[in-house]
């Protein structure tokens, strides 16, 4: 391509610093050096670990940053010594990278990669090099990854190729949120056919754990949520029971038990909220039950009982559903495409990346399950 090799002008949503809106403004891609690839941004979507960073987090060293981690695109150049990627590649970043080499790339116990937190602390969130830079200031990259710009450049293990009929606009959500959920149900608790299932918090994530759990055969799913609004989509994905907790005088985990017998086989915790995560926990039948704690937070401590453990519950935790990135991404994107696993249903809006507060906002008010932001065109 006639820019490979060059500096890139274009626009990006450039947060500098927390608690306010995100600007858009003029910035410089350089290009990629060893090992790393530039993609065109084709759309990107709005998730609420772009929301922490920039409304909770309280380290203001990961500012000035451009968000964005949720996203599709295409290979526009590539650095030395990538031979996996080549231009006009459709790929989705993602936020754990997989070298492959390393004792945990090689073991199929976990997703993670020695080498995806040495180069994005996580208190700091943001990688510790970039290629970003605006008016001569060198911007952070969120995860690796900052998709809330029309070209970004990352490592390239951390970078999925899929399918080239994928649909850019809808793939896009397999690079977090629905991966994260499906994945917690189907690969961290491993539900069985038969079994019965709880879901805390529906937003994208939780939903998606629904989706999970449905096809991996769970007879019974409880959707919980303070929302009621939410009871119907979660339907469209599986859901077959629905508890507001406002809606009882006695805790959750109480409600849960009373309805199933003394509790569920697997609970999936979607929220972040710590008191949410204990509730989840207790709501598992304590001679097998298994919690999976989902949602993301670095603010508090969770506190329990061991007696809550030492009958046989198991309590564990999950990042990105399990998935190895550059083989489970493609893998996600063959599911949609042969349909057995839906996308559609969680876009609820449709924005450009110039609207990108009004999709943060849309979040922060609970009004939406995902916008996707149309970045430049194929």
């Amino acid at each position: 391509m006639a820019t490979a090799g060059k500096v890139i002008v274009c626009k990006a949503a450039v947060a500098w610093e927390p608690k306010k809106p995100v600007k858009i403004e003029e910035i410089e891609v350089a290009p990629p050096q060893a090992d790393e690839v530039r993609i065109k941004i084709v759309a990107t979507a709005v998730c609420h670990t772009d929301l922490y960073h920039l409304l909770e987090s309280t380290n203001k060293d990961g500012f000035p940053t451009v968000l964005g981690h949720e996203a599709a695109g295409i290979v526009e150049s590539v650095g030395e010594g990538v031979t996996e990627f080549q231009p006009g590649d459709k790929v989705i970043p993602v936020f754990i990278s997989q070298c492959g080499e390393c004792r945990f790339c090689k073991s199929p116990k976990t997703n993670q990669c020695e080498t995806a937190w040495t180069r994005i602390p996580l208190d700091l969130m943001v990688s510790v090099q970039s290629r970003l830079s605006c008016n001569g200031k060198r911007l952070h990259q969120f995860l690796g990854t900052s998709t809330f710009s029309e070209y970004t450049v990352v490592h390239q293990t951390a970078l999925a190729k899929i399918d080239p009929t994928a649909p850019l606009d809808k793939v896009c959500l397999i690079g977090c949120g629905i991966s994260t959920g499906y994945g917690a149900a189907v690969n961290t608790a491993k539900v069985e056919p038969g079994s019965t299932c709880a879901v805390f918090g529906l937003g994208a994530v939780g939903l998606a754990a629904v989706m999970g759990c449905k096809n991996a055969g769970a007879e019974r799913i409880i959707a919980v949520d303070i929302n009621a609004d939410k009871f119907e989509k979660a339907k469209v994905f599986g859901a077959t029971d629905f508890v507001n907790p406002k809606d009882h005088n006695k805790p959750i985990n109480q409600v849960l038990a009373d309805m199933t017998n003394g509790g569920v086989d697997y609970s999936i915790e979607c929220t972040g909220k710590v008191e949410v995560m204990r509730s989840a926990l207790e709501s598992c039948v304590g001679s097998w039950g298994v919690s999976v704690i989902v949602g993301w937070t670095d603010l508090y401590d969770v506190a329990f009982r061991s007696s809550q453990l030492v009958t046989g519950r198991t309590w564990k935790g999950s990042v990105f559903g399990g998935f190895k990135g550059k083989h489970g991404v493609p893998g996600m994107v063959k599911a949609y495409l042969d349909k057995k696993l839906k996308l559609d249903e969680f876009i609820t809006h449709k924005m450009t990346l110039d609207q990108v507060n009004d999709a943060i906002d849309l979040m922060k008010q609970c009004k939406c399950i995902r916008t996707v932001l149309t970045v430049c065109q194929e």
